[in-house]
């Protein structure tokens, strides 16, 4: 892997001294078969991926290629100018041996599966992410009801005079929320876009047309592409996207994902389905919000469309990220939108943010995310 480049960097396992004298000779004849460097390290940088008692006393061989030895040099000399100043500890460590991870090639997933072995670290994936609804917010609720239950033919699962629970597919469901019982402005931007997958895409567009539901991009079929899809409007002018997906470079990991997701026949007495949901969320800065859903929230990628990013939170549930400046809304800092986690374990996951996060907006019971979006649990 480090002579095709896959990984910057790799470690031997680690060795007593003795035991390293033996193998060293051997080691090197191998690098050199496969073209790469060795180096060996009596002094293992501390971080917490790995457990002290792992390295401590031993050697291990890293292996490289190009510059992959002085970024760890490089990475060795911050730690113990940190370590000098006192301030080696908590986030900081978490953050170095986030770079270290970097750096032997692993991905978030594994670096956060490493971090909570060896740390106090846990992400939000560790509490058991079940579901999502996702909440908007009206002025005429009785409208909006009418709209999604004969237009769309969602499906209500509650039902009271401020709150309409409505399932698309599976664990993925839009709540429509009394706008006049919320703290919010009709005036709030909205910032936010909910994505349908569906299977009967000509089908959803030819029944929305014959319901007089306005269409702000009609539908397009670009063959070899990506996705086909079109945007409705609902009556209070949150945007609906219908989407197909296609097997495509951008698409090989949400392909399979979507193929086991059987498509749940609506309540219309029209042959229309839906599979599931994409929340799109739009950002000033893209990068801090991914590391957001990816470290802290504990997220995989399963598409990447350049300025939009899509993650899997869910079986049926998906977050889109993006680019404020080329989609379809901009960012905003309020926003007339809420989505709330089904977790398996919500209160220690509230224990979690009251004794790890310092920020004042990460507490029990709500949390923002880098653009501001509120996530209830």
């Amino acid at each position: 892997m480090v002579k095709s480049g896959v990984k910057p960097l790799a470690l031997s396992p680690p060795l007593p001294t003795e035991e390293m004298d033996l193998f060293i000779a051997e080691a090197e004849k191998i690098a050199g078969q496969y073209e790469i460097e060795l180096f060996r390290e009596a002094d293992l940088i501390e971080t917490d991926l790995f457990s002290d008692s792992l390295v401590v006393g031993k050697e291990v061989l890293i292996l490289y290629k190009g510059n992959g030895l002085r970024s760890y040099q490089a990475l060795k000399t911050e730690i113990e100018e940190a370590k000098s100043a006192g301030s080696y500890s908590g986030d900081q460590k978490i953050a170095f041996s986030r770079r270290f991870g970097r750096l032997l090639g692993y991905p978030v997933e594994r670096i956060n599966a490493l971090l909570a072995e060896n740390s106090d670290f846990r992400d939000l994936q560790d509490f058991g992410i079940k579901g999502l609804e996702t909440h908007w917010f009206y002025k005429d609720l009785n409208a909006a009801r009418d709209f999604y239950t004969k237009k769309l033919g969602l499906k209500i699962q509650s039902d009271s005079d401020s709150l309409v629970v409505l399932g698309i597919a599976g664990d993925a469901k839009l709540v429509l929320r009394d706008l006049s019982k919320s703290t919010y402005s009709s005036t709030t931007p909205k910032s936010v876009a909910l994505a349908f997958l569906t299977e009967d895409l000509q089908g959803w567009y030819d029944h929305l047309l014959a319901k007089n539901v306005p269409i702000k991009y009609s539908l397009k079929v670009k063959p070899g592409g990506p996705h086909d899809g079109f945007v409705a409007v609902d009556p209070e002018g949150y945007l609906l996207e219908f989407e197909t997906f296609f097997q495509h470079p951008e698409n090989e990991i949400l392909i399979p994902e979507l193929s086991q997701l059987p498509a749940e026949p609506t309540a219309l007495d029209v042959n229309l389905s839906l599979q599931g949901s994409i929340t799109w969320l739009y950002y000033k800065d893209m990068l801090p919000a991914q590391l957001f859903v990816e470290e802290n929230v504990g997220l995989t990628l399963s598409a990447d469309q350049g300025w939009a990013k899509i993650y899997r939170l869910s079986t049926n549930s998906y977050l889109g990220l993006v680019d404020g400046l080329r989609g379809m809304n901009a960012f905003s800092d309020q926003k007339l939108v809420e989505l709330k986690l089904d977790l398996a374990r919500p209160e220690e996951w509230g224990t979690y943010l009251k004794t790890k996060s310092s920020d004042s907006t990460q507490v029990a019971g709500f949390f923002r995310d880098p653009g501001f979006y509120r996530y209830t649990y």
